[in-house]
């Protein structure tokens, strides 16, 4: 098995969330392969901006989800660990990258991209990182 180490974004802008629609009509967040001498906090940023066009902030890490697929390319199982970290924009004008397979995309109402979403663990994660972005927000807030 093929195993590689990975890096993406949930981006917030607001009350809502970016996703992406790949090649194969799945909707997920962006991400990439992190690679050698790169942190994975720079692969994140690095994938979201290539894949969205979106300039972004580190907010808080997310946490790691880890998914195992067989690649028709490489004939072989390949597991991808990912390092996840909650994002923030102000920008609403973005940009899908179509070389990089991406055939839709944009900001959605969290409730809209969770059910939009294709795998259950990115639901979850989406989920998860809104409570702890709204809860992170409404500290700052409290501290001005």
């Amino acid at each position: 098995m093929l195993f590689r180490n990975c890096a993406g974004g949930i981006v917030f802008n607001g009350e809502k969330v970016f996703i992406l629609k790949n090649s194969k009509g799945e909707w997920a967040l962006p991400k990439g392969k992190i690679r050698k001498g790169s942190l994975s906090v720079e692969t994140a940023i690095d994938r979201v901006k290539t894949e969205t066009g979106l300039d972004v902030n580190v907010v808080s890490t997310a946490g790691e989800t880890c998914y195992e697929f067989f690649s028709i390319s490489r004939q072989r199982p390949v597991c991808n660990e990912i390092v996840w970290y909650i994002m923030d924009t102000k920008q609403s004008e973005y940009t899908v990258n179509k070389e990089e397979g991406f055939t839709d995309g944009g900001f959605f109402s969290i409730d809209k991209a969770i059910d939009m979403i294709t795998y259950s663990q990115d639901k979850s994660l989406v989920s998860l990182s809104y409570k702890k972005y709204k809860k992170l927000k409404d500290i700052k807030v409290a501290l001005v």
